[in-house]
């Protein structure tokens, strides 16, 4: 944990010292009354909070911003709904790389269990972005949706251009082993351009998907040969959008 976050209402009242964040600034940092240590409000200013109180119950604190608020890096991420563990790897890590927003979908070749999962029903979820963002030492977290069809999705966040008249401003990339005849790194649009990358299930898109995603103006790329699995394929294709 390189930054500790918190909700801008936590900072009004005293912090249980059975969170894990009390947890680290005691034992990790061992930080004692009136040391500092880096903080930051969740999608608000980074800064240095200060340890006012100790007890045996709670640590109070006290929080000055010196950094504002980072721009959400312009990447919305599309995945194929994936079993639980792989989700949790998708939500902490691409957080830590650097995504605006993460949509899981449901997709035909997809397991329609994994969204009844309780790292979804119990908001588990929320606390892989947390860690995923104070590793990497910033204070924005991505907008995360689960349970909607692609379809739903894509109609929300790539409506289909009409006849003639191009797909927008953000770029459209979809990773596929079996119809992509361009790397990712082709297709990488120019620095600070949006982007919408779509990776399918864990058995990758359908027909019917397939021409879904090209209705909506998506190009195919490829990362290889090899077939990655779902979390190696989203950090490898943000790298590389990142890169560019």
């Amino acid at each position: 944990m390189n930054l500790v976050l918190f909700d801008p209402n936590e900072l009004a009242a005293p912090l249980p010292r059975t969170d894990r964040r009390a947890v680290h600034v005691l034992q990790v940092l061992r930080r004692q009354v009136g040391d500092a240590f880096d903080a930051g409000l969740v999608n608000g200013p980074r800064g240095k909070a200060t340890v006012t109180d100790i007890t045996a119950d709670h640590l109070a604190l006290t929080f000055v911003a010196t950094t504002p608020p980072p721009v959400a890096p312009p990447i919305t991420l599309l995945v194929g709904l994936p079993r639980p563990q792989t989700a949790r790897d998708v939500l902490r890590d691409a957080t830590t790389v650097g995504v605006g927003a993460i949509h899981f979908v449901r997709t035909e070749k997809g397991e329609s269990s994994y969204a009844q999962s309780s790292l979804w029903s119990s908001g588990e979820w929320r606390r892989h972005v947390l860690a995923g963002a104070e590793q990497a030492f910033v204070t924005q977290v991505p907008e995360v949706t689960h349970g909607r069809t692609i379809a739903e999705v894509l109609k929300e966040t790539c409506p289909a251009p009409a006849a003639g008249v191009s797909a927008g401003a953000a770029v459209r990339l979809t990773l596929d082993n079996y119809e992509a005849a361009r790397p990712l790194a082709a297709a990488a649009p120019r620095r600070g351009s949006p982007v919408v990358l779509a990776i399918g299930s864990e058995r990758g898109w359908s027909a019917a998907e397939r021409v879904l995603l090209r209705d909506h103006g998506f190009t195919f790329v490829h990362l290889g040969e090899r077939v990655l699995r779902t979390e190696t394929a989203v950090i490898a294709a943000l790298s590389l959008l990142l890169l560019h």
